[in-house]
């Protein structure tokens, strides 16, 4: 799959690999990008066989975010200059809202392999993913605040239970650099890497360490912990007796048993398709 914004393959292993492809324009967002980045990951949630989705980059910069000519008139649901022109607004902002948070809510893990400045929309979208590695020049920043607004695509709902609040909060609040050593100490990165190669072949390998996993533990297992983020721990157990009653498998808890003894890969089906309406 190739569009205007990015490609995106599925391999035989179940791995998925979406790439930002306009290093030219720093792999800025415009309004098509985000039902785009929705439909393919929703798609390949729909159809069960992809087992964990890598989003890197190409050129310098993993992406500057939203492209500033937008904000010059190019979405109409900017115009909130009435009230029923505001209430629009806020359903069009939850759309776009949405549509990373299909990263979120899709049943395989996402990795983010970042190079160069991770900023504004794209740290948005960095958040939404389950892991984050990027390389030693890496850098991530709340871009919005420079430009008069408060970031809103969920970057300073996420941002908080990924780093120290203290942290998210100097960042939304100046613009501040989160430089790559200092992200990996605060935890928004699980690893460093020298460069941008080394950093997308790193999880690239992380990806396929997961989707040797039976994908059915690791769907429960993504499950209960984004259920537990925002719940106490006394609801977060009780959600945890009915997923785990959903997903015990045991014939596949022996698969993984024996191929673990073996020291060799397990065989697991993919998930299967979901019926969207």
């Amino acid at each position: 799959m190739n569009t205007e914004f990015f490609s995106l393959e599925l391999g035989a292993t179940g791995i998925a690999h979406l790439q930002l492809n306009r290093p030219e324009r720093l792999n800025t967002f415009a309004p098509p990008f985000f039902p785009a980045l929705r439909d393919a990951v929703r798609g390949l949630d729909t159809e069960g066989r992809t087992r964990v989705l890598v989003i890197s980059s190409t050129g310098k910069h993993f992406s500057a975010g939203m492209a500033l000519d937008v904000f010059a008139g190019g979405m109409p649901m900017l115009d909130t200059g009435n009230a029923r022109r505001r209430l629009a607004f806020q359903d069009s902002l939850r759309q776009l809202m949405a549509c990373f948070d299909v990263i979120e809510q899709a049943r395989f893990p996402v990795i983010a392999a970042v190079q160069g400045g991770c900023i504004g929309g794209a740290l948005d979208l960095a958040a939404a993913c389950d892991l984050r590695v990027c390389s030693a020049e890496a850098f991530f920043t709340v871009q919005e605040i420079h430009i008069g607004m408060a970031a809103d695509l969920g970057v300073l709902q996420r941002l908080p239970k990924i780093v120290a609040p203290a942290i998210a909060r100097e960042m939304a609040y100046t613009g501040c650099r989160l430089p790559a050593a200092r992200a990996l100490a605060a935890g928004l990165v699980n690893a460093v890497l020298p460069d941008g190669a080394a950093a997308l072949e790193h999880a690239l390998a992380l990806a396929a360490e997961i989707g040797a996993k039976s994908p059915l533990a690791v769907a429960g297992s993504k499950a209960a912990l984004n259920y537990a983020v925002d719940h106490p721990t006394a609801d977060a157990l009780q959600q945890m007796t009915l997923l785990q009653s959903a997903i015990f498998d045991i014939d596949e808890m022996t698969r993984a048993i024996e191929a673990w003894k073996a020291k060799a890969p397990a065989e697991f089906a993919p998930l299967a398709p979901v019926e969207r309406v």
